[in-house]
């Protein structure tokens, strides 16, 4: 990145950009201008369909709500059986996976032993009486599933 004090980021629904070589070119303008790439799916949309674009961006983000308003409850169905974030966690160790939609107190230890490192909580931390514990809840869980998925290797 050319000025570190800087920092843009582009994280695209896969659905908005199917076309290969489009997503293609997107990828490769947004990283050569030193913009943090990411890619998202939302529920339906398969992780299969990141693993040609996962050892070019950034980041991946796993959408456990339908996008469009806060508050919404965690999806259950992206996690357990077929999990999405722990294919991904499985094949691209490296790569950033975030979590987003639902995202608490109550769902943080399945994102975080899945494999996301990152996760996006809004109504369960602004709805808190103590928003900086929660913060700090979410944080120790992800810090420590990760030091933990370091030890297994």
């Amino acid at each position: 990145m050319k000025n570190p004090s800087l920092r843009f980021r582009v994280v695209r629904d896969w659905r908005a950009r199917p076309s290969g070589s489009l997503c293609a070119k997107s990828v490769f303008s947004l990283r050569k201008s030193g913009i943090f790439v990411g890619l998202a799916i939302k529920p339906g949309t398969t992780v299969e369909h990141l693993a040609p674009w996962a050892n070019q961006i950034d980041m991946a983000l796993v959408m456990t709500v339908e996008p469009g308003f806060g508050g919404q409850k965690f999806m259950e169905d992206m996690m357990p059986n077929g999990n999405q974030v722990q294919w991904l966690r499985t094949q691209f160790p490296s790569l950033d996976i975030e979590v987003d939609g639902g995202v608490g107190p109550d769902t943080i230890h399945k994102c975080a032993e899945a494999g996301a490192n990152m996760i996006v909580s809004g109504s369960a931390i602004m709805k808190s009486a103590d928003p900086r514990s929660v913060i700090n809840l979410l944080r120790n869980v992800c810090s420590e599933a990760a030091q933990k998925r370091c030890l297994d290797r």
